[in-house]
């Protein structure tokens, strides 16, 4: 097992970084919001989790224990592989994830693409008493929101944009940020910048 990796980060792309460990690269799966946290050259440290395959060893990183503790206690669901996992994760903080479960929040998980409203019912179900009460306070919306700008920005320079680049891919999405209902999400949203920026270029 795999419980970390830490290093000079070598490489980035939209859905994962490679980091390099005693010279050698790793290639760990991440989601846009940690990918949003790292930078060329920069150390980084990921919390890792392994997922063995008879084709394939797939490792996927995380910011910190806990996010890499709800990823692995998500796929104890049936139906609920590492990639669902990780997309729940780039949708909902775990925190968030703890909230809606703990307070059956349907619309949250629907929220996450590939869960259908009889998914999301499931998943409440089995994950109940699974995930445990959220640890911090509940998110206030105001200063997420305004605070998505900076960490699209961000996001798109780490994985080396040009700064007009992310200036323009940030703008183009504002109207989609403003119509979402509370906070927007950011791995949503830099999905939707990486495809104008793919269209520009």
């Amino acid at each position: 097992m795999i419980a970390f990796v830490s290093g000079p980060v070598a490489a980035l792309a939209p859905d994962s970084a490679v980091v390099e460990v005693g010279g050698i690269g790793i290639a760990v799966q991440c989601t846009p919001t940690t990918l949003a946290g790292l930078r060329m050259g920069q150390q980084a440290r990921l919390a890792t989790s392994l997922v063995v395959r008879e084709d394939s060893l797939t490792l996927y990183g995380f910011v910190d224990d806990d996010e890499r503790q709800v990823f692995e206690l998500l796929q104890t669901a049936s139906g609920v592989g590492p990639r669902l996992a990780q997309a729940m994760l780039a949708v909902h903080a775990p925190d968030a994830l703890r909230r809606a479960v703990a307070t059956s929040d349907e619309k949250a998980l629907t929220a996450v693409p590939g869960i259908g409203k009889k998914g999301a019912q499931k998943l409440l179900l089995e994950l109940k008493d699974r995930l445990g009460e959220p640890i911090g306070a509940p998110a206030v919306g105001a200063p997420v929101t305004q605070g998505w700008r900076d960490q699209l920005h961000a996001a798109l320079i780490g994985l080396g944009y040009a700064t007009r680049e992310a200036d323009e891919a940030v703008s183009a999405v504002a109207p989609q940020a403003e119509a979402a209902e509370g906070a927007p999400q950011v791995g949503q949203l830099l999905k939707a910048a990486l495809q104008t920026l793919n269209r520009a270029r």
